[in-house]
C-alpha cells in the first residue's frame, strides 16, 4: 500500500480534455488501486466543483469509470472507495446499504436473541467508509471518521433508527480522525448538533451478563462490542482460577470471568472513570472485583517485583498504533506490556493478550508475543486465535477491517 504523504492533490494540473463529458463531481485516479484509501499522490485531477464531503464519481487515468466514493481535498486521506465499477450510483444505494447491514446483524447472526448490544454498520466492511455505529440497548451509538459521514449522518441515522426502534442516538468523532480530515472545529459541532449528542448513559445485556454504558466519557462508541465472543470465551476458561484483567476499562472480561466460577479477579486501569464505571458493572451483575485505578506498566512492574503471579492473565490495551509512521513506536509498547503481562502468568496458566490496532498485522503481532516467551524460557501452548464477532466483518480488500487480534496459550 501507497505511503501517504503529507502533500494534497493539486487543483493546478490542466483538466482533461475529455473531463467535460465526465458526471461531476468526479476525480481522476492515476493507477488502479482495489483497496478503499486513496492517498494524494495517487491523485491525478478533480473536478473544480469537487469539494469536501462530496460523492464522486471516480475515473481511471483512461477516462473510464472506475467506481464512486468519498471525497475530501485537505484531509490526509482524500478519496474513499466504497464501489468499483462503472454502474451508475442509485438515489437509494446508501439507504439499501444500510438495510442490508441491519439485515445481516438481525436476520443472519439472530444477535437480538443474546444481547441487544452490537455493531450494526462496520465502515468499510459494509461499504460505507467512515460510519461505525453500534446499537447500545436503546441507544443508537455513531462515530464518524470522515468528512462525508460527517455530513450525511443526518441522512443516514433516521433510516436506522427507524429499522432498529432505538429511542435515542449519540454521535462523535474522535481527535485523531479531526485532525487527519483537516476539519474545524465549527464544521464537527455543526453537524454533530443536526444528529444528537446529549445521551449520558445506557444499559445493555450480553449474554445474561448487564452493563452500564458511559456515552460522555468511554471509548469509542462506549461499550465494545467486538469482543463479545472473547468475553464468553474468557468466562468458560477461567473457572477456579485467579484471574488479572489489564486494561480492564470497564470491567467486561473481569465480569465474564467471576460470572463463569473464577475464584478471583483482579482488574486494572489507568483510566479513572473507566474504573468507577468497572466497579457500578460489577455491582450490577452481584459480583465481588478488586478494581485498580493504576498505570498498568508500573503496576505490572512492581507486581512482577513483589514475586506475584495469577493462573489466568488478559490483556485488552487500547489502541496503541494510529499510523504507519508510528508503528515502530507502537509495536515497542505492544512488547513492553506483553512481556510484562507473561511474567505474572503462573506456569500452566492462561493467557489471552489482545491488539485493536489494524495496522499491526497478526503475523506480526505473535511474533511479538512468541520471542517475549522464548527470550524468557519459556514455551506458548497456543489454544486458538480470534477477532471480534461477526458484526464486524472483515472486507477482502481492505486489510486494516481486521483489526482486533486475539491470541490464547497456556504459558509453560
Amino acid at each position: 500500500m501507497p505511503r501517504p504523504p503529507s502533500r494534497q492533490p493539486s487543483r493546478s494540473r490542466p483538466l482533461p480534455a475529455e473531463s467535460v463529458d465526465w458526471q461531476a463531481p468526479w476525480v481522476q485516479m492515476k493507477y488502479f488501486s482495489f483497496q478503499p484509501n486513496v492517498y494524494p499522490n495517487m491523485i491525478l485531477a478533480a473536478s473544480p466543483d469537487a469539494r469536501r464531503g462530496d460523492v464522486v464519481t471516480v475515473y481511471d487515468k483512461e477516462g473510464k469509470v472506475f467506481g464512486h466514493g468519498f471525497f475530501n481535498p485537505g484531509g490526509r486521506v482524500p478519496l474513499r472507495i466504497f464501489q468499483h465499477g462503472s454502474e451508475p450510483l442509485a438515489a437509494d444505494h446508501f439507504e439499501r446499504l444500510l438495510r442490508e447491514a441491519v439485515s445481516l446483524r438481525k436476520d443472519l447472526l439472530r444477535l437480538e436473541e443474546t444481547t441487544d448490544a452490537f455493531r450494526v454498520v462496520h465502515a468499510d466492511a459494509d461499504r460505507i467508509p467512515g460510519l461505525m455505529v453500534d446499537k447500545l440497548g436503546d441507544v443508537l451509538a455513531v462515530e464518524v471518521s470522515n468528512g462525508t459521514a460527517l455530513r450525511k449522518a443526518k441522512e443516514w441515522v433516521p433510516i436506522l433508527q427507524e429499522l432498529l426502534g432505538t429511542k435515542q442516538v449519540t454521535i462523535h468523532m474522535d481527535n485523531a480522525a479531526q485532525r487527519a480530515e483537516a476539519l474545524s472545529e465549527r464544521e464537527i459541532e455543526e453537524a454533530l448538533e443536526m444528529v444528537g449528542t446529549g445521551v449520558e448513559s445506557g444499559r445493555i445485556t450480553e449474554n445474561g451478563m448487564r452493563f452500564h454504558v458511559d456515552f460522555q466519557h468511554g471509548h469509542k462508541t462506549g461499550f465494545f462490542c467486538d469482543q463479545r465472543d472473547n468475553r464468553a470465551k474468557w468466562g468458560s476458561w477461567v473457572k477456579g482460577r485467579r484471574v488479572l484483567d489489564v486494561c480492564c476499562y470497564s470491567g467486561g472480561f473481569s465480569v465474564a470471568a467471576k460470572m463463569g466460577g473464577a475464584e478471583e479477579v483482579t482488574g486494572v486501569d489507568l483510566d479513572e472513570k473507566a474504573i468507577e464505571l468497572a466497579k457500578k458493572n460489577a455491582n450490577l451483575n452481584q459480583q465481588r472485583v478488586n478494581f485498580v485505578h493504576a498505570d498498568a506498566f508500573t503496576w505490572m512492574r512492581q507486581m512482577q517485583k513483589n514475586g506475584e503471579t495469577w493462573d489466568a492473565v488478559i490483556l485488552d490495551p487500547p489502541k496503541l498504533i494510529f499510523s504507519r509512521e508510528a508503528f515502530e513506536e507502537g509495536k515497542a509498547r505492544y512488547h513492553d506490556l506483553n512481556k510484562l503481562a507473561l511474567s505474572l502468568v503462573e506456569t500452566g496458566g492462561l493467557f489471552a493478550t489482545c491488539s485493536c490496532s489494524g495496522l499491526m498485522p497478526v503475523e506480526v503481532f505473535e511474533e511479538i508475543v512468541t520471542g517475549i516467551a522464548h527470550r524468557a524460557g519459556r514455551k506458548l501452548q497456543i489454544l486458538d486465535r480470534t477477532g471480534p464477532g461477526a458484526d464486524h466483518p472483515v472486507m477482502s480488500n481492505c486489510p486494516d477491517s481486521r483489526y482486533l487480534k486475539v491470541l490464547w496459550a497456556r504459558v509453560w
